[in-house]
């Protein structure tokens, strides 16, 4: 009989009555969707600042696509914790990155403005809200329960690079649709962001998509799907040399790395190795392009990570950070870049080592108030006037300790340990492509927070993942082994009840004769007894 609340109809309960697969298939393509809403929505700020309209539309349409990807996440994580599909297994994950949750909360009643706190910096978005969503991310992944829904969410991590990639091309080769041709007041580079806001949040994205796209390509039986992937791929790794950045140039060579991998682990045809030089030839294709003069005004292929995330996004684009100060740190030298970031973010742990400066909150600490200082003004006209000041380290430990306090990186490094000792231990006892891609993007994912940060069109791919590695996903085969098993069962329960019934007909006979043969032994005595009439007259 199907479960129902308040002896309501079986359609109005189709939660209760939901059996795995159906949930697998509506949680992975609920994700699918997820990941794709902070992209496609800011595709909307990205066309009015190219079109140069009168009221340049901000980025808050890109944190309106976090939160219908993160409500659609939401209500399928509710529905997998309601049918119990977050088991003893996969509850350390889950507990560990709620508590991180919780202590974003206090971290937030500590910080200095509430609402950025709860919705996050305007243009940026990642406020406490934002880090509800990417849980919610988490806990949707890890309660799917079949391997056609992982292949459901690796296709949307692809599509994710897709969609981010129509874009860039554009932005690549007109300059159009972006914030990045110009990176300085002489330096025209026509760098790709395509829907991520920055370039360096791009590569992130990439990363995953192309590494996704590389393996799906070695582990492929239909040569149509091989083609698709190996063309996306082809594509990525192009586009990835115009971020211009450190990032993109490490995400490419760990996407070759698992790609070569792949070749040998999961025991494909060797010459799936082609994916390799494919990539390599693409991504030196397009720093040919560059050194022949076609893109924008330079003739030289160089690295422009600290003028992108300084000056660029945070500065002009974001408004969320000051200008950079030349006599401190060269904005041209890559590494004094991250590593002056990292130092003066150590400098903000030490002194708000329990509950950090509160979610989104980073340059608060860098602020220098006098007494001349307006406190009235708005945020975004008040922080750029401070010269030195930034609001994101490109080092996602150290930006989660310095913003939420050590507590909280604890617990989200906890977070990422255990789901990295899950997709280990599901890789060894299945074996599967899926399972091997996913633990892959996750260790990849790992690597690039060493060097990269938090962004709502990279986090909710990220938060897809880790919490996919977690997933107890049971591959087809075994799938349709205990479909058959339950079927035999069935066949077996039903010749037993029909024995019991063919039983249970015989005992009502049994028990008919035997009442008939009582019914004549009563009979028979009775006539022994009864004396005969010539018996009676002889008397």
């Amino acid at each position: 009989m199907p479960k129902t609340i308040f002896n309501s109809s079986e359609k109005s309960n189709f939660i209760l009555n939901m059996t795995e697969e159906q949930y697998t298939k509506y949680a992975s393509r609920g994700l699918f969707i997820a990941m794709l809403t902070t992209p496609l929505l800011t595709i909307v700020p990205e066309l009015s600042y190219s079109l140069s309209t009168s009221t340049t539309v901000s980025y808050a349409f890109s944190a309106a696509g976090l939160v219908i990807g993160g409500v659609i996440a939401m209500i399928l994580a509710i529905i997998g914790i309601m049918k119990n599909y977050v088991s003893k297994r996969t509850a350390f994950p889950a507990v560990a990155m709620g508590i991180m949750v919780l202590w974003a909360v206090v971290s937030l009643i500590k910080g200095c403005d509430l609402s950025i706190s709860m919705y996050g910096y305007p243009n940026r978005g990642e406020g406490l809200l934002a880090i509800i969503f990417y849980f919610c991310f988490f806990v949707t992944a890890m309660c799917i329960k079949r391997e056609k829904g992982l292949r459901t969410i690796l296709d949307g991590i692809v599509g994710v690079g897709v969609l981010n990639s129509i874009i860039a091309l554009v932005q690549i080769f007109t300059g159009e649709l972006g914030h990045y041709k110009y990176i300085s007041l002489q330096l025209c580079v026509n760098a790709a962001s395509g829907l991520s806001m920055s370039p360096l949040f791009l590569a992130m994205v990439l990363t995953l998509s192309l590494t996704a796209a590389l393996i799906g390509f070695v582990t492929s039986d239909c040569k149509k799907r091989r083609t698709i992937l190996l063309v996306i791929s082809a594509v990525f790794s192009f586009i990835m040399m115009f971020t211009y950045s450190f990032i993109g140039v490490c995400g490419l060579a760990f996407a070759v790395i698992a790609a070569f991998a792949a070749v040998f682990v999961m025991k494909a045809p060797k010459s799936r190795l082609a994916c390799i030089p494919v990539s390599i030839v693409s991504a030196a294709a397009a720093v040919a392009l560059v050194y022949s003069g076609a893109i924008g005004n330079i003739s030289s292929y160089s690295l422009y990570d600290g003028r992108i995330l300084w000056f660029q996004d945070g500065y002009s684009r974001a408004s969320a950070s000051g200008m950079y100060n030349p006599d401190v740190i060269d904005i041209d030298n890559t590494a004094d870049v991250y590593l002056y970031m990292n130092s003066r973010t150590m400098d903000i742990i030490e002194h708000n080592p329990l509950f950090g400066t509160g979610p989104d909150q980073l340059a608060f600490a860098l602020i220098r108030v006098t007494e001349d200082t307006n406190l009235n003004m708005d945020m975004t006209d008040f922080i750029p006037m401070n010269k030195g000041v930034f609001d994101k380290v490109y080092n996602e430990y150290l930006y989660v300790a310095a913003s939420r306090g050590i507590p909280s990186l604890i617990f989200f490094v906890l977070t990422l340990l255990a789901a990295l000792v899950l997709g280990r231990s599901s890789y060894k006892k299945k074996r599967t492509p899926e399972n091997f891609t996913v633990l892959v993007l996750l260790v990849g994912g790992v690597l690039v927070y060493l060097i990269g940060c938090s962004s709502i069109p990279y986090a909710p791919v990220f938060w897809t993942v880790a919490g996919a590695a977690c997933a107890a996903a049971l591959p087809e085969e075994k799938k349709k082994a205990v479909v058959a098993a339950g079927k035999k069962v069935g066949k077996a329960g039903e010749t037993v009840s029909e024995a019991k019934k063919e039983v249970s007909e015989v005992k009502e006979k049994v028990s008919k004769a035997e009442e008939k043969t009582s019914e004549a032994v009563k009979t028979a005595s009775g006539a022994k007894k009864k004396p005969s009439k010539k018996a009676k007259k002889k008397k």
